[in-house]
């Protein structure tokens, strides 16, 4: 449970500004903490921090442990020496414009690169040591991550389930031909993420200097190309051929006849419980070492989750299986003590869903979108909340507030002015008030609608792989008058608190 009432902001360090095409975890990133700071927030939300394969989607990454190399700040290099200004002056650079991940992708490797090979050349006694505790303490998880993007580069960038029998299935002797293959990649790899870490520590430290605390994320599932999938496949619904049995995704609902389709492996909870305990556990504590709060994505998932299977072309011929429920949460408290987790509970939730939140006094989230359906009344208006729950205006899988208003029908934006007593001019700063006023002990705000951005500010459209995770801020948003403004309204409705 998170008792303090407070609030915060949501956005993805991707989105930040900056000249190198992409937000970066250098100056715009303790920029942004103070300007936190001075519209007195006390979260910072993020999404996945980890290095996105398919559509660029931060839920679908190559690792459940590994960074973003994309985040990595070139002008902290440049400070460590390990590039030269003159050496950005080569950069393509890009404006404030939405992220190009291709673009993005290919231009920042040679400087990578060059950083990798500077640092292995230098005789820094001290930086190397430093390098080796950290190669030491990611052994379970790094090396496999360094060779398997290794090698996905030198196959042009195939999935692990289409590579050649003997390295799909991880035979000894073809592990040992691509080590010695790929072995420069292999400890690029490593090198960037051993500066990836090294600049999150630094980013997490100043936040919690300022008094910000960072909520991450994890997905319920992993992506099918990922190491994990590949170096754990005995944890996972594979046959022996490494083809899936089961997929995951969600049923036909007033959303989609089809049901959503996500194809992502599914864990053997019940077979192989041990194992896959084991990795939770790996995963949950690589996450709290990197945020102050970790939000879970599809909650329900552990209660029950909808099994398609594999081959199918929508989800809809699938079937609900029990989730591990109370054993695994017990389990994971056990092996790691008090959980600072956030329960993504939207959409259709049962009972068990709900009781499984509350026995671990996990706070659920209320969206204020989904409030003003004329139709019926609804969970998400706030006279229904509890204390313990986290409100949104709107998530990153969501239309901006303006953006939605605008969408909606005629009978749902007259039950939205109504409720508001508002004429709707500036209803983004509406939906603001009413998400830091209500009883809900966190308020969390997409940055997006703060600036009162229309769908042109869109993160994610669910359902869809085209030009989503774009969006960018600008520099001169972070005004002092927004700042000022937010902070007043925070002041206003009890969620700063000078002491803490």
């Amino acid at each position: 449970m998170i008792e303090e009432r407070a609030s915060g902001i949501l956005l993805h360090p991707t989105s930040l500004p900056g000249k190198y095409g992409i937000g970066t975890l250098g100056k715009a990133a303790t920029d942004f903490i103070d300007f936190l700071v001075r519209s007195k927030q006390k979260y910072w939300q993020i999404l996945p921090l980890g290095p996105t394969g398919y559509a660029d989607s931060p839920y679908q990454c190559y690792s459940a442990h590994a960074g973003n190399p994309n985040l990595i700040d070139l002008e902290i290099l440049v400070k460590e020496r390990l590039l030269s200004f003159e050496d950005l002056n080569e950069f393509p650079v890009s404006d404030n414009g939405p992220v190009d991940f291709d673009m993005v992708q290919k231009a920042r490797k040679p400087f990578l690169y060059k950083a990798y090979k500077n640092f292995s050349e230098r005789n820094d006694p001290t930086a190397k040591l430093k390098f080796r505790n950290f190669l030491k303490e990611n052994y379970s998880w790094l090396n496999d991550y360094a060779l398997f993007v290794a090698i996905k580069n030198n196959l042009e960038f195939k999935p692990w389930y289409d590579w050649e029998e003997d390295i799909k299935k991880r035979q000894p002797e073809a592990l040992k031909h691509y080590e010695d293959l790929v072995r420069d990649e292999i400890d690029y790899n490593k090198f960037t993420q051993y500066i990836f870490f090294r600049q999150w520590t630094s980013v997490k430290e100043y936040a919690h200097q300022r008094s910000v605390r960072i909520i991450g994320d994890i997905p319920l599932y992993i992506s099918p190309d990922s190491a994990d999938a590949w170096t754990n496949p005995g944890i996972f619904e594979y046959d022996e051929e490494l083809n899936p049995i089961h997929v995951g995704g969600v049923p036909p609902d007033y959303f989609s006849e089809t049901g959503q389709l996500w194809g992502n492996p599914l864990f053997r909870w019940e077979e192989k419980t041990e194992e896959v305990f084991r990795w939770w556990a790996d995963r949950i504590q690589s996450n709290l070492n990197m945020f102050d709060i970790i939000r879970i994505d599809h909650f329900r998932g552990f209660a029950a989750y909808w099994a398609v299977p594999y081959g199918e072309t929508t989800a809809i011929n699938g079937n609900w299986v029990d989730g591990p429920g109370k054993e695994f949460f017990t389990a994971m408290v056990e092996r790691l003590g008090n959980l600072p987790v956030i329960a993504e509970d939207l959409g259709v939730i049962t009972p068990d869903v709900e009781e499984l939140r509350d026995e671990f006094g996990f706070p659920g989230m209320k969206v204020l979108e989904f409030a003003f359906d004329s139709a019926e009344t609804n969970d998400y208006l706030p006279f229904n909340y509890t204390k313990n729950c986290i409100v949104y205006t709107g998530t990153h899988d969501n239309d901006t507030v303006k953006g939605w208003f605008a969408a909606a029908s005629d009978s749902d934006r007259a039950c939205t002015l109504n409720y508001l007593n508002t004429t709707g001019e500036d209803i983004h700063w509406d939906m603001i008030r009413l998400a830091l006023s209500s009883v809900a002990n966190t308020a969390i705000i997409p940055l997006q609608d703060l600036l009162g951005l229309d769908s042109s500010g869109r993160m994610n459209v669910p359902g869809t792989t085209n030009n989503n995770w774009r969006w960018r801020a600008l520099t001169e948003d972070f005004t002092d008058e927004l700042a000022a403004k937010l902070a007043k309204l925070t002041v206003l409705f009890g969620r700063y608190n000078e002491g803490k």
